[in-house]
């Protein structure tokens, strides 16, 4: 049983979800509060958008019950147990290496890998498969799965997405398609703990780290600036210790999408004892307001250049508040026309 008296409803499928009231997106991206006790909804408006960057709606049972002018303990007293009766914590589960062999295959029909093969060529697209180990599934035609591999090489689980092939943007319609491989595989006693998209290549001591909030951005970065080891949380809110953890006493520079800058700054402030975190400003001082409305990422920006021309300060320039600190051929780069995709390479089987 739950310590709170209200809880944000557990996900239990799309039937759960709810049109946000403030961004009114068609996807069902909002979830209401629940009394533990009933299992009602306080009120159809209380809740919160798990569109944290683009919307960021969220309206809490105390927030509401202040409105109505009710006073109201939201939290009830935890109730005692022996440790005697306290279970041991699960063993912390893994994916099959035979189920995640099996994945690393039939890239010519993988959306996301057709994208890439459009954006950079054959031969850097192959090697970006290669370095994330990126996957394919079944569970959708043309679906990617993003591989959550740690630094023991262990294969944590896989986030499966499903991408446009020519624009390389998700699938967002009539639903999003995102889902996890521990699921799709139909595993409920599975011990999930996620780690970071990116972690097994934490091995290389001899560079930096720079962190996004998705696989995507991660991959497409890693072409741009080599300068970095670049990983992904997955979303804004993912950014937290227990995933840090393995980034202990390392420099590491945070991109975060455009409106989660300050969200992300408050956040490096939390875990500075974990690691050197700087956040970069690059996006916020080159962002316009309909990019803000669009929440864009980083690789939103670099995807309007070809990678070929693009340049950045050596990670020296780490000590600069901004942190990255271009030489004039990357300003000039950031400030021009966007540049054209390299020309769309003829897709081989890998």
């Amino acid at each position: 049983m739950s310590d709170h008296k209200y809880i944000l409803e557990p996900y239990k499928g799309m039937n759960t979800r709810h049109r946000c009231p403030s961004c009114l997106q068609r996807d069902k991206t909002f979830s209401v509060y629940i009394d533990t006790e009933t299992g009602e909804p306080i009120h159809p408006t209380v809740g919160r958008c798990n569109r944290e960057s683009k919307c960021g709606y969220h309206y809490t049972p105390k927030q509401y019950f202040e409105d109505k002018g009710v006073s109201i303990e939201t939290s009830q007293p935890k109730k005692y147990k022996p440790k005697a009766d306290t279970p041991p914590p699960k063993p912390v589960s893994f994916i099959p290496i035979e189920i995640f062999k099996a994945s690393l295959k039939a890239h010519e029909t993988n959306h996301f890998v057709q994208f890439l093969f459009s954006l950079f060529g054959f031969e850097v697209a192959s090697q970006l498969v290669i370095r994330y180990f990126i996957a394919t599934s079944k569970h959708w035609k043309g679906a990617t799965v993003f591989w959550q591999i740690d630094i023991k090489g262990q294969v944590r689980t896989g986030k499966i997405m499903l991408y446009n092939p020519n624009t390389g943007r998700r699938v967002k319609e009539p639903f999003s398609h995102i889902s996890w491989a521990h699921k799709a595989l139909k595993q409920p006693e599975f011990e999930l703990k996620q780690c970071l998209f990116g972690e097994h290549l934490l091995i290389d001591k001899t560079k930096p780290v720079a962190i996004v909030e998705s696989e995507k951005t991660a991959i497409i970065a890693s072409v741009y600036l080599p300068q970095f080891i670049w990983v992904a949380v997955g979303s804004i809110t993912n950014l937290n210790a227990e995933k840090c953890s393995v980034l202990k006493g390392r420099i590491v520079a945070l991109f975060p999408d455009l409106n989660g800058f300050n969200k992300w700054s408050s956040k490096a402030k939390e875990l500075s004892t974990v690691a050197n975190f700087i956040v970069s400003d690059l996006l916020e001082r080159n962002a316009t307001e309909e990019e803000r409305n669009q929440g864009l990422d980083l690789a939103d920006y670099l995807t309007r250049f070809k990678y070929h021309d693009f340049t950045l300060a050596k990670p020296e320039a780490l000590e600069f508040p901004s942190l990255v600190q271009p030489n004039v051929q990357a300003e000039n780069i950031i400030k021009s026309e966007p540049a054209s995709y390299c020309p769309k390479t003829e897709l081989r089987k890998a």
